[in-house]
């Protein structure tokens, strides 16, 4: 059977399909995802805290990630690929940025690559695509940024912050990503974001309103999950 594509996921949008993603840090769970007909799989930063025991995401490295890029790619046939660029990683300049996403590709297996930010983020995002590798986008409540947020909180429920997000999601839309994750942000904001937007929304403890939810491995096989997970806390919104 093909490889899920970028292509693949704009038709389910078109065809108002759900476009469900899992995130998975290790060979066997990307099996168990791939035999369940996941079209995609994303393995996230998350791993530092699900995974590696951190208290966020910040300690995450390039190499951590390539680590479990490489075991999902071994474990994945089916699925679309998607891995995060880990915090700084791609903030101080473009040829870093290019570098590392092209690390994600080359090395670890990735078919494209996630990274957090809005409009501070879009020129980066308009440079990776154009180099040919996909790029999802990530906003709301975006773990790298934490310290700034003041902790793992609902991002948008005041009038500036909801226009600021409508203003990230146009911005990184127009910058070339093909789907957009949307984290702990109010349901009703999610749903407009969703309407607004050509390309698929990934809600993580967004409510229903995005086209479509993303999920942990260890939420969906029954385990224990680290506390502060933002998939784990729909009851914020």
């Amino acid at each position: 059977m093909a490889r899920v594509s970028v292509r693949d996921i704009a038709d389910m949008k078109a065809r108002g399909e759900k476009v469900p993603m899992i995130t998975v840090y290790d060979y066997t769970s990307a099996q168990l995802a791939d035999s369940a007909g996941i079209p995609m799989v994303l393995v996230g930063d998350s791993l530092g805290m699900v995974v590696l025991g951190y208290d966020s995401t910040i300690p995450v490295t390039m190499d951590d990630m390539l680590h479990h890029a490489k075991a999902v790619a071994r474990g994945a046939k089916r699925c679309m690929i998607v891995v995060d660029l880990p915090f700084m990683s791609y903030q101080l300049d473009d040829q870093q940025a290019l570098a590392n996403a092209a690390r994600r590709v080359q090395e670890g297996g990735a078919h494209s690559v996630k990274l957090e930010g809005g409009e501070r983020s879009a020129h980066t995002v308009a440079r990776i695509v154009e180099t040919g590798i996909p790029v999802m986008g990530h906003i709301g409540l975006t773990p790298q940024s934490v310290h700034r947020l003041g902790g793992y909180r609902v991002q948008g429920r005041q009038r500036q912050e909801a226009e600021q997000l409508i203003k990230d999601a146009h911005a990184l839309e127009e910058a070339g990503a093909f789907a957009l994750v949307l984290e702990v942000v109010p349901s009703p904001l999610a749903g407009l974001i969703t309407r607004h937007l050509t390309i698929p929304t990934i809600g993580i403890g967004a409510g229903v309103s995005a086209a479509a939810t993303s999920k942990f491995c260890t939420t969906c096989w029954g385990c224990t999950q680290t506390s502060g997970q933002s998939t784990s806390n729909d009851s914020l919104i």
